[in-house]
């Protein structure tokens, strides 16, 4: 039970984060960017069952292909094979090897091709969804960047251009946790693709989403972690998530 990630309990955390958000930053660009992680989450849930579920269609057709192939190349060696003395002279013995190697050759490619299809083609659809992810995870990193804590210490003279700085203490506290749960979140989603899908190239893109995430969430919790010390000093009015 608790040894594979449910797709729909990642859609379930995913919606209960854009509930949370929408509660306290209702006009926020963060919310539309919970918006578009709750899509990415319940999208993954139809792609990851597409992934895992063999596509027979595409299977019988690989294999009828397969088949075909070997039999029109036994075919062209029965035909041309005679057992006769001119079959057996060295020169014309040779040149008939030498065309059934390159035939053989030419048939392993083709079988590999689309005995490998299937994969190719899962793996071009869970590639995508990992670039996908990728740019939600940088988007989530931009909302962030300009959420100084210094924007509440006022140790800095603003200027023209400065970001507004019109949070309080736990809102940015609050604004940088969700932050850092849609990252982990967008972690999740890329699991879900390769938990029924080894396939070696999807496990390394979906490595690369954890270990970008995961660095990205370790710049949030740097400036968490000035605020929690700022906090600290100053009375809590508000807990709630």
């Amino acid at each position: 039970m608790y040894r594979t990630i449910r797709a729909d309990k990642v859609v379930d955390t995913a919606s209960s984060l854009r509930a949370r958000v929408h509660a306290r930053f209702p006009e926020s660009g963060l919310l539309r960017v919970a918006d578009e992680l709750l899509d990415a989450a319940r999208e993954s849930e139809e792609r990851c069952r597409w992934i895992a579920r063999p596509n027979v269609p595409l299977r019988v057709g690989a294999w009828f292909l397969v088949v075909a192939g070997i039999v029109g190349i036994a075919a062209i060696v029965a035909a041309n094979v005679r057992m006769t003395e001119s079959f057996w002279d060295l020169s014309n013995f040779a040149e008939g090897a030498e065309a059934l190697l390159a035939d053989l050759v030419f048939l392993g490619a083709g079988i590999a091709f689309l005995v490998t299809l299937e994969t190719r083609v899962k793996r071009r659809r869970t590639l995508t969804a990992m670039n996908e992810l990728r740019a939600l995870a940088h988007v989530i990193d931009m909302h962030q960047l300009t959420k100084d804590p210094e924007m509440i210490f006022r140790r800095h003279q603003a200027t023209e251009v400065s970001a507004a700085h019109n949070m309080t203490a736990l809102e940015l506290n609050r604004y940088l946790d969700y932050c850092s749960e849609m990252l982990s979140i967008v972690s999740k989603i890329g699991a879900l693709y390769v938990q029924s899908f080894p396939d070696s190239q999807a496990l390394t893109a979906v490595d690369d989403i954890e270990s970008l995430t995961n660095g990205l969430s370790r710049k949030i919790w740097q400036k968490i972690m000035i605020l929690d010390r700022y906090l600290d000093r100053e009375p809590m009015s508000d807990t709630s998530g």
